[in-house]
């Protein structure tokens, strides 16, 4: 098979590396990739958004499925212009999409598929959603209801942080249309754990779980970012909860989703909350979290390729998948400055001394090659350290290891990555 993978980040880097292993494979790019991708894909100089480019490369090239990273490829059409052209896409229409490009839709549909889910409301107009605040009071959460790179959430525990976020999204517009409207919703209490399933438009196959860490800093302080670390498997996520999750969250939004006229093909990542009374969830996206797909995709003993393309092409049904007892865990080294503005350019060294550590793998996540052939940061989360064992402490422990087999002053990372699990 000839695929084509779409993104340049560490999520990438890590679906790149699990289809490369493939002995379906036949021919492998990734556009644009990165200089970790480089070692297992040929890289094309296309972005992410440029969905006409990309498409007539898949069609000159005889593509035979385009694998999405990135939700805004896919909120952008990307699946419909492969749909058009004869090629398969793991990822959902633009319509389908919705699930993730509005967060006001995501809730809709959740609502009307009896997914258990936060009290909500949306408001296009500031003055109406500070009315709505004082009148809920805090802890509460603010939300942009557009695409905001994973940054367009903010957990109010004061009425004060409630509106500054309103300003700020919708005043002073901080993720741009992202923030024309704002949701509004109840603060849940509770553990958080990302669950993943493939979807080809009416059968679902549960793919894992994984806690992610989004605060920037120890102790879970801090802004929120695109995530600093997450681990697999995640003990507060039972077997049981697993089949919950199918029976109560997913198959329903598969078929509501199938009803609208828009049925739902890729992976479809459930945000949960374990509150008290049962899992409710938060929002959907309709990617791969990343760094969660670096966490799991180490652990995956199946081939992963025609996994993918039975997802794409409506034929799940009857598909299984295998995987490792071992535990993972990934490490964000992130730039200084992230999640605000990122210090760029600076060198980063030691690469191979912690890619030789025993249970490492080192996902390139916001890197460039300079014309001398030097790594250097160009994003705000730039690597991402998995580490793998047998218990998930032996798991930490190599990924710190190597983590701190990387040699760059300019770059930090929590180190207290599956602190919940491992107290």
């Amino acid at each position: 098979m000839r695929v084509l993978v779409v993104g340049g980040g560490g999520r990438e880097h890590a679906l790149c590396w699990a289809i490369a292993r493939s002995p379906k494979l036949g021919k492998l790019w990734c556009a644009p990739g990165n200089p970790g991708i480089a070692a297992v894909a040929e890289c094309v100089p296309i972005g992410v958004e440029d969905i006409a480019a990309l498409a007539t490369f898949a069609q000159a090239n005889a593509v035979d499925l385009v694998v999405a990273g990135p939700e805004a490829p896919l909120t952008l059409g990307l699946a419909d212009a492969c749909a058009a052209a004869g090629i398969p896409c793991f990822g959902p229409s633009a319509a389908a999409a919705q699930l993730e490009g509005s967060k006001a839709f995501c809730k809709q549909v959740a609502d009307a598929a009896g997914v258990p889910t936060a009290a909500w409301a949306r408001f296009e107009d500031a003055a109406a959603a500070r009315a709505y605040l004082a009148q809920k009071g805090a802890p509460i959460v603010v939300k942009a209801d557009g695409l905001a790179a994973g940054k367009g959430v903010v957990v109010a525990m004061t009425v004060e942080e409630a509106e500054s976020a309103i300003a700020a999204i919708m005043e002073d517009r901080i993720h741009g249309s992202a923030g024309a409207a704002v949701v509004i919703e109840e603060f849940l209490e509770g553990e958080e754990v990302s669950f993943f399933a493939l979807c080809d438009g009416t059968e679902a196959l549960a793919f894992g779980a994984a806690q992610d860490h989004k605060r920037v800093g120890d102790g879970d302080t801090g802004p929120n970012t695109g995530g600093m670390g997450a681990y697999s498997p995640a003990p507060a996520f039972t077997d049981a909860l697993r089949e919950e999750v199918m029976a109560r969250f997913i198959r329903p939004t598969l078929d509501e989703m199938a009803g609208r006229g828009t049925p739902f093909r890729g992976v479809l990542f459930a945000g949960l909350m374990l509150t008290a009374t049962g899992p409710k969830l938060i929002e959907y996206n309709v990617r791969f979290g990343d760094p969660e797909c670096e966490t799991l995709l180490p652990l995956l003993r199946s081939d992963l390729l025609p996994v993918l393309h039975a997802a794409a092409t409506g034929s799940l049904a009857g598909q299984t998948l295998d995987w490792d007892a071992a535990h993972s865990l990934v490490v964000i080294l992130a730039a200084e400055g992230y999640p605000g503005t990122p210090r760029r350019g600076t060198e980063i060294r030691g690469l191979e001394a912690a890619s030789a550590i025993p249970g490492v793998l080192v996902f390139h996540a916001g890197t460039a090659r300079d014309e001398a052939g030097t790594i250097r940061a160009a994003g705000g989360r730039v690597l991402a350290v998995q580490g793998r064992g047998a218990s998930l402490a032996a798991a930490r422990d190599a990924a710190y290891a190597a983590v701190d087999a990387v040699d760059w002053p300019e770059g930090f990372a929590r180190r207290d990555i599956g602190w919940r699990a491992l107290g």
